[in-house]
């Protein structure tokens, strides 16, 4: 089964305290889902987000109906959590959530292992782009709610960003593919 990942990164301007307590919230991920998705919390098993929580949701893509439920397998305030799809759409998904303090903002970590029916190609031509979206949907929502934080780049990164530029690559959010 061929497993591929998906890592974003980004800056808030806001303590790690506040961002982690945020997350700790199911309702909120409905805050940070797209619209498009029509996604709703069915069920939680907990009030708070904890490791065991199982979390059912309704969702639709491409407009199908479907059900998720998830786990979460572990839970380290305020720096980290993973949750697992148990049913769902994909063949698997695990999603590490993880937070690094920067003093008055948090560096907000995602990566995404996960796989699907159909692989490689199924993958590239739908499955990929709908989970970008979701993503760069996700990191313009909590820059709403949080900001972004500015963090000033040492001179080799000042570099590398600018033959970045130069080469029409995407800078800013970190995207990698594997």
């Amino acid at each position: 089964m061929k497993e591929f990942t998906i890592e974003r990164e980004q800056k808030v301007a806001r303590p790690i305290a506040e961002v982690f307590h945020f997350f700790s919230d199911p309702k909120n991920l409905g805050e940070i889902t797209p619209p498009f998705l029509d996604f709703h919390i069915v069920a939680c098993s907990t009030s708070t987000i904890g490791e065991g929580t199982l979390i059912d949701y309704k969702l639709r893509l491409r407009g199908f109906p479907l059900r998720w439920r998830s786990r979460i397998r572990a839970w380290e305030p305020p720096t980290r959590f993973i949750d697992e799809q148990l049913s769902g759409p994909y063949r698997s998904w695990i999603h590490e959530h993880s937070f690094e303090d920067l003093g008055s903002a948090t560096l907000v970590r995602d990566r995404v292992r996960y796989s699907v029916l159909g692989g490689a190609l199924v993958n590239r031509l739908l499955v990929r782009p709908d989970v970008e979206k979701i993503f760069d949907y996700r990191s313009q929502r909590l820059n709403e709610l949080f900001g972004s934080a500015a963090v000033s780049a040492s001179p080799g990164a000042q570099a590398l960003e600018l033959q970045a530029k130069r080469a029409g690559l995407p800078i800013g959010d970190h995207q990698a593919e594997r």
